[in-house]
């Protein structure tokens, strides 16, 4: 059985009971894939491409995996934490070299390494535009998987042009708002369907996955099947 392994952070993560509504996108990833496609959701909250590794998370991975696994890598939220020296990056310098090693190293265990942009946060300016929040990470990811002939996923750009199109009080049903929580970065249900459909989407679309791996990229798919594993 081939698996997918996903190396992220909290917006792809698996969320305890506690934390719903809560949900990563890595939670809704297998109802878009066939059966026999298993997910190992490896993502872990608050982690940079920098501090997956240090931590030996990415080790762990390629010592789990079977060749032919596909290792997707999405980081970029927390490699701009500037105050953080563990976690923040620099885009086209300790960025790009830490994404090179996810990408040689699961090349080297026989894995197929794919790369994506980070998802983007509900954000609007006035004049009611989505708002670009992660400067220079996707740009310099491109570039990266353009010369490492990487599967290139732009979830960033879909994103973004997914919430323009939503608007302002629509997106907010997306994400990880409630009675007393106001989260723009973090996804509900809804939301983590939204964007686990868009990334099986494109995982067709560039050729990681066959038409017979992925199914009901069209169907409306209910809430309810997301369910959260106790603590």
């Amino acid at each position: 059985m081939t698996t997918v392994h996903i190396a992220g952070d909290s917006t792809a993560s698996r969320k305890r009971a506690a934390d719903a509504p809560e949900t990563g996108w890595g939670m809704a990833l297998p109802l878009f894939l066939h059966r026999d496609l298993a997910v190992a959701n490896h993502a872990v909250n608050s982690r940079s491409s920098r501090s997956f590794i240090a931590e030996g998370r990415l080790a762990a991975i390629l010592g789990a995996a079977a060749p032919s696994d596909v290792l997707l890598v999405q980081f970029g939220h927390n490699d701009q934490k500037t105050e953080d020296p563990s976690r923040c990056t620099e885009p086209w310098t300790t960025y790009q070299s830490f994404l090179r090693r996810y990408v040689a190293e699961a090349r080297a265990h026989g894995l197929r390494p794919v790369l994506l942009t980070p998802v983007e946060r509900r954000g609007f300016d006035p004049g009611g535009r989505a708002v670009d929040t992660h400067g220079e990470y996707p740009a310099a990811m491109r570039a990266l998987a353009e010369e490492q002939a990487v599967p290139l996923l732009d979830i960033h750009a879909l994103t973004l042009a997914l919430w323009e199109k939503l608007g302002a009080e629509e997106t907010k049903r997306y994400f990880h708002w409630t009675e007393t929580e106001r989260d723009d970065t973090h996804f509900n249900p809804p939301g983590a369907i939204a964007i686990a459909r868009l990334v099986a989407t494109e995982l067709l679309a560039k050729g990681v996955l066959s038409p017979r791996e992925v199914r009901r990229l069209d169907a409306e798919i209910p809430g309810s099947r997301i369910t959260w594993p106790e603590a």
